[in-house]
């Protein structure tokens, strides 16, 4: 296992470097720069711009200034915000529990509610209920979520059943500890329901097809004929039908933070969306920089929580991966 894990991470490394590196070089390569736009502001002087320049090392060639960033960056110093005067991890850190409990929410939502319907699904398979769920799973994987979402904003401005944008209603902290668990709940409602919906309808179809295949697998039709009961029947097509989320469930992990962000600016929910959005409008190198760094090492947890489980619920992949 630890031999296993090790090996993960040093594939890791050139993943972050390359990653990094091509982004830095991309933002590098785009026109102007923070420091440009204030070059239009009469009030400050090209010897400032200047002293600037060299305070955050952008006098330095590409190479020296990635070099100095990716050193600092290995220990979480991830520089200073240009646009909001402030650390990049003091940013990132006060943004990322919005869209971890936005992400995290959602996601729980849509596999606890497409486990269930799918394999409902696939056990009644061409019946009308079979049909329904199919319906359902059609119609909303066509709908993008961007689009569903103008559709809630435009449910709760009508009818003010729920908040549009923000956490946390002006009067907060007047509120008792279960109003206040309630009023940040009223207002992540609207962007969770538009993951969920999106995201269990995929779910659904998937965990359709793959319960499907398993109940029509020999293993299957021999635990039947043997008079197996119906609860062990569900408990082996589950086991095994499961194994190829497991995968998916990683990625899930990855793209807790970069997942949300198109509804979060949306809805205006304050989240990561919202700050990397304001980064790139406004060119601020080292905030740009820190979130894709972020988001690279969640990609790659992701990936080694998957491996992981799946190792943990197949044999076959924990004898294969472990051996080498």
């Amino acid at each position: 296992m630890f031999k296993f894990i090790l090996l993960r991470i040093l594939q890791a490394i050139p993943t972050i470097l390359g990653v990094t590196f091509i982004s830095f070089l991309i933002i590098k390569l785009a026109p102007g720069d923070f420091l440009d736009q204030l070059k239009l502001n009469p009030q400050i002087s090209p010897e400032t711009i200047e002293r600037l320049k060299k305070i955050y090392g952008l006098d330095q060639p590409a190479l020296i200034q990635y070099i100095k960033w990716l050193k600092s960056a290995l220990l979480f110093d991830l520089g200073y915000s240009f646009q909001y005067h402030a650390p990049v991890t003091q940013l990132i850190a006060e943004r990322i529990p919005n869209t971890l409990l936005l992400s995290v929410s959602s996601a729980l939502l849509s596999w606890t509610l497409a486990i269930p319907l799918g394999m409902l699904a696939a056990f009644k398979e061409g019946t009308k209920l079979d049909k329904l769920i199919q319906a359902y799973a059609y119609s909303f994987m066509s709908v993008p979520s961007f689009f569903l979402a103008f559709l809630f904003l435009l449910v709760a401005s009508r009818t003010g059943w729920f908040p549009i944008g923000g956490v946390q209603s002006p009067n907060f902290e007047e509120l008792s500890l279960m109003g206040k668990v309630l009023d940040i709940l009223h207002h992540l409602f609207i962007p969770a329901m538009t993951l969920a919906l999106v995201s269990l309808a995929g779910l659904t179809r998937l965990v359709r097809s793959s319960v499907i295949e398993v109940l029509k697998s020999p293993f299957i039709t021999m635990l039947k004929a043997k008079g197996a009961s119906r609860a062990t029947v569900v408990k082996h097509v589950f086991k095994n039908a499961m194994n190829p989320f497991t995968t998916l469930l990683g990625y899930e992990v990855a793209s807790l933070i970069s997942g949300a962000a198109l509804i979060e600016i949306i809805t205006g929910w304050p989240g990561m969306g919202m700050l990397m959005l304001d980064a790139v409008l406004s060119q601020d190198l080292f905030l740009v920089m820190g979130g894709l760094y972020i988001g690279t090492i969640m990609l790659i947890v992701g990936n080694l929580f998957a491996d992981l489980m799946l190792a943990w619920i197949d044999p076959r992949v924990r004898e294969r991966e472990f051996a080498k």
